[in-house]
């Protein structure tokens, strides 16, 4: 009995003896960051000096001695104080569009005709064997004239090669008049009607400018890209993002062959950049998904369709309420008939979808709001999105809040249109415009985006237009409509947690807490405490995806 007793207190004190060494042996871990300043963007906003991550996960956040005496890591980056964030999420933007027009002419910042034409001719000398002369950027309302030019403008460069060059809000193309042949048109085919677009019409005929729907009267015949320049395309997107700190990208308006090439380089690990898709609503792929469900990855979630119910402001596409206050004959108009879109939001209901739709002017807003609001109960939780929710009326606002449809909106656009949005708008109708702070307070989160290539890559200028609401130049000295600016907490939010939520992805990213994705960016300056006129400034120094660096800035 004796040495029964003495075997069980032997086996207690060994276990005992145990749990102690195992206490003080340290955990492996994949990688240990320390020594910084980790604003977590959890609930309440916490900083941390160190985290460990692994299996691409982060498994414990703390203090500087805490991660570094409980963590044996394979590698420890010593951040000698800088600031981390979460890696940056675009709300809503164009990846592969934007990829794919890289090779293109970028026509951003032209400040004339003339410029423009510059621009073409250099990029015609560097490809001189394309069939079509692409380019894309031009803003009529940043020249002298401020008028939609003409086909004429390009056919004295280019009287035999067809030119389609888009403009930057990618809601009207202006071509030459080989583009227009291409096409099987004339100049002199006035008659042509485009529901949901408009063929601008001068003295000699077609003018050249194609609106909205009207531009598929043109763009259907340009050469599709090869696989191989799709996914060079890809490629050389994810750099450039990697590089000014998106880790996750919302593209909007994808069909299933572009979405299966992306599962395929993320499966190849050739792509790494995680993307929210949202589909276009082809037959095609409401086929596909409806019958098949969501699609989800650890890289790629599939549960949305974009869906575009009308133009842009700058070529008066937007559908107003009242007539444009600079062309009292035009209210702009809807891409499709209410029907249609009534149609829509009943499939994804039935179906499961989130509905994404593209909503610039207070119309549209309102038409799509209260379609929404039949089939969303208030206090819902699907998430249904109004893209960009540019101009909404006073009256239509708390619908956002009653129904819980989140605002999906890009800081930029304010600071690009506030030079030229008062003269569509008038001074009355402005004040409803770009309302980020007031559609925040009735949703309690917005989703942030730059809707690039529309507006620049880097998330930093979206940073400073939310809090600042200037230029990058800093202009106007007093904020454009500063009642509406975010603070720099609710922007971060806005680009990480709240982005995140938006796509029904906020339990695996959006902020740097255990058993998240390991997605940080490493940052020059600290951007929650710097002067705001620094954030466009500021530098990524790097940048990590699952916990390893894609990105790290050369000195």
């Amino acid at each position: 009995m004796r040495n029964k007793h003495i075997i069980l207190y032997s086996t207690i004190f060994i276990s005992f003896l145990t749990t102690i060494c195992s206490c003080d042996k340290p955990q492996k871990a994949d990688l240990v960051v320390h020594n910084a300043v980790v604003y977590t963007v959890d609930s309440s906003f916490s900083t941390v000096e160190a985290f460990a991550v692994k299996d691409g996960k982060i498994i414990e956040t703390g203090a500087n001695s805490d991660i570094l005496e409980k963590f044996d890591a394979e590698s420890t980056l010593n951040m000698e104080g800088k600031s981390i964030v979460p890696g940056l999420i675009d709300g809503h933007a164009h990846f592969f569009r934007y990829g794919l027009g890289l090779v293109n002419a970028d026509l951003t910042n032209t400040t004339s005709k003339k410029d423009i034409i510059d621009r073409l001719a250099a990029h015609r000398e560097k490809y001189p064997n394309t069939p079509w002369v692409i380019g894309r950027g031009w803003d009529q309302n940043d020249w002298p004239e401020k008028e939609f030019p003409s086909r004429r403008d390009l056919d004295s460069l280019f009287p035999d090669v067809p030119v389609y060059l888009i403009r930057i809000d990618g809601h009207a193309a202006w071509v030459n008049t080989a583009a227009i042949n291409q096409a099987d048109l004339t100049p002199e085919n006035t008659e042509i009607k485009v529901d949901g677009g408009d063929i601008v019409l001068d003295e000699y005929g077609i003018q050249g400018i194609f609106v909205d729907n009207a531009m598929d009267l043109i763009n259907r015949h340009i050469p599709e890209a090869t696989p191989e320049q799709q996914r060079q395309a890809l490629i050389q997107a994810q750099k450039n993002c990697f590089e000014v700190g998106l880790t996750t990208v919302v593209d909007a308006g994808l069909d299933k062959s572009t979405i299966d090439l992306m599962d395929e380089m993320h499966e190849s690990g050739e792509l790494k950049m995680r993307i929210y898709a949202m589909l276009n609503p082809t037959p095609e792929n409401k086929e596909h998904y409806f019958a098949n469900g969501p699609y989800f990855t650890d890289y790629l979630t599939v549960s949305s369709f974009k869906i575009y119910s009308d133009g842009a402001l700058g070529s008066r596409g937007a559908c107003l309420i009242e007539p444009y206050a600079d062309k009292p004959e035009q209210t702009g108009f809807l891409l499709q008939n209410p029907e249609y879109f009534d149609k829509t939001a009943k499939e994804m209901a039935q179906h499961g979808f989130q509905m994404n739709t593209h909503c610039i002017g207070d119309s549209s807003n309102r038409a799509l709001l209260n379609i929404y609001a039949k089939y969303l109960e208030p206090g819902n939780n699907k998430r249904w999105r109004i893209e960009h929710a540019q101009i909404v009326n006073d009256k239509d606002v708390s619908t956002f809040g009653e129904y819980n449809i989140i605002p999906s909106v890009q800081p930029t656009h304010a600071t690009s249109d506030m030079y030229w949005a008062d003269e569509r708008l008038g001074e009355e109708r402005i004040k409803d415009a770009y309302i980020f702070k007031e559609l925040l307070d009735q949703t309690g989160y917005v989703a942030l985006g730059s809707d690039f290539p529309v507006e620049d890559i880097n998330p930093l200028y979206g940073f400073y237009a939310a809090v600042a609401r200037k230029d990058l130049k800093g202009y106007p000295e007093e904020g454009f409509q500063t009642e509406n600016a975010l603070s720099r907490e609710e922007t971060l939010r806005g680009m990480t947690i709240w982005a995140a939520k938006a796509n029904f992805e906020e339990e695996k990213k959006g902020s740097l807490e255990t058993g998240k994705f390991a997605d940080f960016i490493v940052l020059e300056n600290d951007i929650l405490k710097i002067p705001a006129q620094e954030i466009p400034n500021t530098k990524v120094l790097h940048t990590f995806v699952a916990g390893k660096e894609v990105y790290k800035r050369q000195q």
